[in-house]
């Protein structure tokens, strides 16, 4: 008999939005969706105008709506609170000084956010750029927070393992769209990669990563 695998993380996020894409769409339902994304492109805009006009509140209403997933985000990449709140307050000052540059041709939060991960990782080459003899390891190493409640803690440490054994990329895109929620569309636009590409990336990541945390074949029963 084989063995049974770990349910790794990103499953239950997978097989509940498969459910959801079965569940019949009424006519309501597909309305209220429509509306709701018109509005949320409609307020896009809106707070890309205000900001570029120079209205403060612009920016306070881009950290309300943005702020928290930007700060944890940053935290996944960068590897600890404190570095990841100035790389918010660096990105923040970014959008401000090249506002004049935004042409609308993706979402203004994905723009931002964009910026964000460039300064992210400009901060991870200046703090390794500045180690001298040793590196903390847990410094260095992201530590992902799943939307999702629970998970055993020796799963999540693998889990933090792996992760740093990814490229840049399958990491980037593992993390903006298992961790983050974001849409492969949104993904692309923020690396400037294709949406296929993104969509390979993803799934080159979760192949690495089921790897390296399923336990390897012949264990269990059969090792009785």
């Amino acid at each position: 008999m084989g063995s049974v695998g770990l349910a790794l993380p990103w499953e239950a996020r997978i097989a509940g939005a498969q459910r959801a894409q079965e569940r019949r769409v009424e006519a309501s339902d597909q309305l209220s969706g429509e509306t709701a994304g018109a509005a949320s492109v409609a307020e896009d805009s809106a707070l890309a105008a205000a900001c570029q006009a120079g209205d403060l509140s612009g920016y306070e209403r881009l950290y309300r709506l943005h702020g928290a997933r930007m700060k944890n985000l940053a935290r996944n990449l960068l590897g600890n609170t404190l570095d990841a709140e100035d790389a918010v307050q660096e990105t923040f000052l970014k959008v401000q000084r090249s506002i004049g540059s935004f042409r609308g041709q993706s979402s203004f939060a994905t723009w931002t956010f964009r910026i964000l991960i460039n300064t992210c990782y400009d901060a991870r080459r200046s703090r390794l750029r500045k180690k001298e003899s040793s590196i903390d390891e847990e410094t260095e190493t992201p530590r992902p927070e799943p939307r999702a409640p629970g998970g055993h803690p020796s799963l999540r440490m693998a889990l933090e393992r792996a992760l740093g054994t990814l490229t840049r990329h399958q990491r980037e895109v593992f993390l903006l769209y298992e961790v983050e929620g974001f849409q492969h569309a949104e993904i692309a636009a923020m690396l400037e990669i294709t949406q296929a590409a993104s969509k390979n990336t993803l799934f080159q990541a979760k192949k690495n990563l089921r790897r390296m945390l399923e336990p390897p074949r012949g264990t269990g029963a059969e090792a009785r």
